[in-house]
């Protein structure tokens, strides 16, 4: 496609890769409001819940950053059309899933779709807005549809719900697909690395293996017992499979992802930021809307409706950051938002089973603010500070730090509710001298046991479905504490690491001139050293450095 016509098309460009980027981050949170359905009509357990939404993350965040070198190699326009594709017919299989578990398998191959489409995106829009003024307001936009995903799908879902079957909230996808797939024939340019190396299938492999071990021991603990052999096997050897991942990346010559990008703190501490933020996102919205449904009695699209404000936040904030980063910095911004996001968390740990929605609300208002703050100045850092011709992967790892640090915010603070939950129910159970079988069930999730509860009926049946609600609010409460550290471990990461400021363009250069026209010279890093930039030939393996086409000219304290 010609140049002048993507540059004059490149706001229609845009919106093409929000609507695809749409309906990857909107199918999280309409699943959300249809989980306690998925327990009355699939009989999942709470650990099959976790896995209906984990197991999309987690082929996602294994695949991402080989998607991202593929579609680098062989052109992002064709890894977003696949991908699309790909997610559109998982979409279709999910709606009709027969068990739970076949629903965690069709969710996989959703992953593999959405593992496509999110870092193509991202690539494309960074090679399409080449200026760091109009990139950063276009990237501003793309985190703001992250937002307007989140804030609608409760919405739909819960309308979906209330007038069909819980398949349907995977088969609106479908519609979205087809306008994106048209969309993108006519309109999406064609772009790719010229030097693209050779694709890194067995660190694809163990990334996804070590991954998924990993969730497999953090989910299945709270069933199997911290101390079983298949929990430790799971989390001891995920993490041995991904500490064979890096150092199978450090010596490949053509690995899926240079570790050297590391070295640069603009690159390392955005992604430390997003991964947090998205893990005390994620977690606190699959613990919120079981509370809203399962504790306070909201249908799926009442608790869809009074999850969005979420969203909204989220939505405004990310591209007002933007601006307010020109005037005070990323370090303060990212900071802030993190802060922000750990005192949401902190006001959900007081939840009751008589809190109402006003505490709720209060709590998501400030969350999503927070988030809206962290995600467009961290995504920034993290595609500014690398060469435009790796586009791909380095949009790939922006995407994989939201799909692991959701993941992992599900699995940990779902198993941290799970757990307690447990705990506290099997207690009551054991003092009411019920039956085992009985007992099994009841533990198996707060659905069950208000079943139970209801078919027992009368003045027993309704103290222990209070017991039961109270059970699972104290697990709301000590998992949501879990989830503020980590927002403030975000905080402190913020301060400490991430530069303050991208050098100033100069008033006399204009806003879109490409980046590689701005250089500025020598600029500080992190630890107060010089650091020059660098020419065209130089490697961008450099640490610090600033690499021609990556941005903007390098940031310092």
């Amino acid at each position: 496609m010609d140049e002048n016509r993507v540059h004059r098309e490149r706001w229609a460009v845009l919106a093409v890769l929000c609507i695809s980027l749409l309906v990857v981050s909107l199918d999280n949170t309409i699943l959300n409001v249809a989980l306690p359905t998925l327990v009355r009509d699939l009989h999942a357990s709470s650990s099959q819940l976790q896995w209906i939404v984990d197991a999309y993350t987690v082929v996602f965040a294994g695949l991402e950053i080989t998607a991202g070198s593929l579609g680098d190699r062989f052109g992002r326009r064709k890894a977003l059309f696949v991908g699309l594709a790909l997610f559109g017919v998982g979409s279709g299989l999910s709606a009709f899933s027969h068990s739970a578990d076949e629903l965690i398998y069709f969710r996989c191959a959703m992953g593999v779709g959405g593992a496509f489409v999110m870092p193509s995106t991202l690539s494309i829009l960074t090679n399409v807005f080449t200026g760091p003024h109009e990139r950063a307001k276009a990237i501003g936009i793309w985190s703001g549809t992250s937002g307007l995903g989140i804030a609608i799908g409760p919405i739909i879902g819960g309308w979906l719900l209330a007038h069909f079957w819980w398949g349907s909230v995977f088969l609106v996808n479908v519609p979205i697909v087809a306008v994106g797939l048209v969309s993108i024939a006519f309109l999406i340019p064609e772009s790719s690395d010229p030097a693209a190396r050779r694709s890194d299938p067995f660190g694809a492999g163990l990334s996804i293996v070590g991954l998924g071990a990993l969730l497999y021991g953090i989910i299945e603990a709270p069933v199997d017992g911290w101390s079983s052999g298949s929990v430790l096997l799971g989390l001891f050897g995920g993490v041995a499979v991904l500490v064979v991942f890096v150092l199978w990346e450090l010596r490949c010559d053509h690995p899926m992802f240079r570790m050297q990008f590391f070295r640069n703190a603009r690159f390392s501490a955005a992604s430390i930021s997003v991964t947090l933020v998205f893990f005390s996102l994620f977690g606190a919205m699959f613990l919120l809307t079981q509370y809203l449904q399962s504790v306070l009695g909201f249908t799926a699209l009442q608790a869809g409706i009074r999850i969005a404000p979420v969203a909204v936040m989220l939505g405004v904030g990310a591209p007002v950051s933007s601006m307010i980063v020109r005037r005070i910095g990323t370090k303060w911004v990212v900071g802030t938002g993190l802060a922000l996001v750990a005192i949401g968390l902190g006001l959900l740990t007081h939840l009751s089973i008589a809190s109402g929605y006003t505490p709720v609300l209060i709590a998501i208002l400030v969350l999503g603010t927070g988030m809206g703050f962290t995600m467009a100045p961290a995504t920034e850092s993290i595609m500014g500070s690398l060469p435009r011709e790796e586009a791909g992967v380095g949009s790939a790892m922006n995407g994989t730090t939201i799909q692991v640090g959701g993941a992992l915010g599900v699995a940990v603070l779902g198993s941290l509710l799970d757990q307690r939950y447990r705990t506290l129910v099997d207690q009551h159970v054991a003092q009411a001298h019920l039956p085992a079988a009985v007992a099994r069930e009841a533990s198996a999730s707060l659905g069950a046991a208000l079943a139970i509860a209801a078919h027992v009926g009368g003045t027993a049946g309704a103290a222990f479905a209070r017991v039961a609600r109270e059970s699972f609010v104290s697990g709301v409460n000590f998992a949501d504490v879990v989830g503020m550290v980590v927002a403030i471990a975000g905080v402190v990461v913020a301060a400490v690491y991430l530069p303050a400021r991208a050098l100033p363009v100069p008033a006399d250069v204009p806003a879109d001139v490409p980046p590689e026209e701005t250089v500025l010279g020598p600029v500080e890093d992190t630890v107060g050293a010089s650091v020059s930039t660098v020419d065209p030939g130089e490697s961008p393996d450099a640490p610090f450095s600033t690499v021609p086409g990556s941005g903007d000219a390098g940031e310092g304290k």
